[in-house]
């Protein structure tokens, strides 16, 4: 069976626009980069050059591709763009308008891919298959309080740091970082990668939570054994196992009618179980995703 996206309207206007947006960089921000390098060596703008143009067919590909993979790789150019485009302004010196256009057209771009929950739901449910449907949960908290920022880092800097230095015939410096890079870059790649794979996906006869930070193993709630699915009360987590991660938004409270095991992660290769009937999560678009669940005869 073919991957099936299940937005509606919406959420296909917003992929169509964050497609184009991802397309029409060369031009909005291809000049205030081309700009920001013309100081710069021939070997330097040759390279720099290189890896602009591999990273933008990489993300094409992404974009017009939707997967969770694809997602991940969004993730890492949209912010990468906004980067190059301050980088350029700094470079260069003085603020034209190929600058101003570059970083607003970059920074909006960044604020839609990271911020707006339609555009993570479609890459996300471009994974699922038939009649299911996947929907993302939002990141916790904690997380974009530096772990995500650095890896961010890791993967954009390991990849383009040792190749400019050794272009500017900065060679030992250069070959540690092209070192250091092939060392970081694939963890820090494997754990951006993670929050792409947090998902709720509806099947035939129910649902599955599956969150590799929270849980060893994906749980399939059954619809027949769901008391209630409703948002959750402000004492909730008195009485629930919370799976939220402290994320923003609004949590949902799934009662069970019997009580099911579930594997906490507490730390690397390490997890506890535990024995409950009612679950805290959130997901990304909560509303979205109680009236799918409801019309899925889960409520």
């Amino acid at each position: 069976m073919a991957p099936t996206l299940g937005g509606g309207p919406q959420s296909r206007t917003v992929l169509l626009a964050v497609r184009i947006a991802w397309f029409a960089l060369p031009l909005t921000a291809g000049p205030a980069i081309a700009h920001g390098l013309q100081d710069t060596s021939t070997p330097v703008q040759v390279v720099a050059s290189v890896l602009a143009w591999l990273a933008w067919g990489a993300v094409v590909v992404a974009v017009l591709v939707p997967r969770t993979v694809s997602l991940t790789a969004l993730r890492v150019g949209a912010p990468a763009a906004l980067a190059a485009s301050l980088w350029a302004t700094i470079s260069a010196g003085d603020v034209g308008l190929a600058e101003v256009v570059a970083i607003a057209w970059t920074a909006l771009l960044a604020a839609v891919v990271l911020f707006v929950p339609v555009v993570t739901d479609e890459f996300v449910d471009g994974s699922s298959y038939g009649p299911e449907r996947r929907m993302s949960l939002r990141t916790p908290t904690p997380l974009f309080l530096g772990p995500v920022e650095l890896a961010w880092l890791l993967v954009v800097g390991g990849v383009t740091a040792g190749p400019l230095l050794l272009a500017a015939r900065q060679w030992i410096v250069g070959v540690i970082a092209v070192a250091a890079g092939v060392v970081l870059v694939a963890p820090a790649l494997r754990s951006l990668h993670q929050l792409s794979r947090r998902w709720v996906v509806f099947v035939r006869v129910g649902f599955v939570l599956h969150d590799p930070l929270s849980l060893a193993d994906p749980v399939l709630f059954v619809k027949q054994d769901v008391r209630s699915l409703a948002p959750a009360p402000a004492d909730a987590e008195r009485f629930a196992t919370d799976l939220t991660g402290r994320a923003l938004g609004l949590a949902l409270e799934l009662r069970l009618r019997t009580k099911v095991t579930l594997g906490l992660i507490e730390r690397r290769n390490q997890s506890r179980d535990v024995v409950t009937d009612r679950v805290l999560f959130t997901p990304a678009r909560p509303g979205a995703f109680l009236n799918e669940a409801r019309e899925r005869g889960i409520d």
